[in-house]
């Protein structure tokens, strides 16, 4: 794994449901002893921009030194390396 200690976690949280796949990578990312910028999109349209921006089809997205990683499940395997 690269030195960057800094991570930014990008997840929805709105009032029905808050995405536990997202709880999950800032868990994984806070157990690894990343200092993690926690950017929560709290309405339908913050996340379909974010979806359209990235082109990507989950919300929540974790990016480490810029370079986007994925999801919680890519994240399992990019602390795994």
């Amino acid at each position: 794994m690269p030195n960057a200690r800094k991570a930014t976690l990008y997840r929805i949280a709105l009032p029905d449901p808050i995405c536990p796949f997202g709880v999950r990578a800032k868990q994984m990312l806070d157990a690894a002893g990343f200092k993690v910028r926690d950017c929560i999109l709290k309405s339908r349209d913050k996340v379909d921009a974010f979806k359209q921006k990235y082109a990507v089809n989950t919300k929540r997205q974790v990016f480490v030194g810029g370079q986007r990683i994925g999801g919680s499940d890519e994240l399992g395997r990019y602390l795994r390396s």
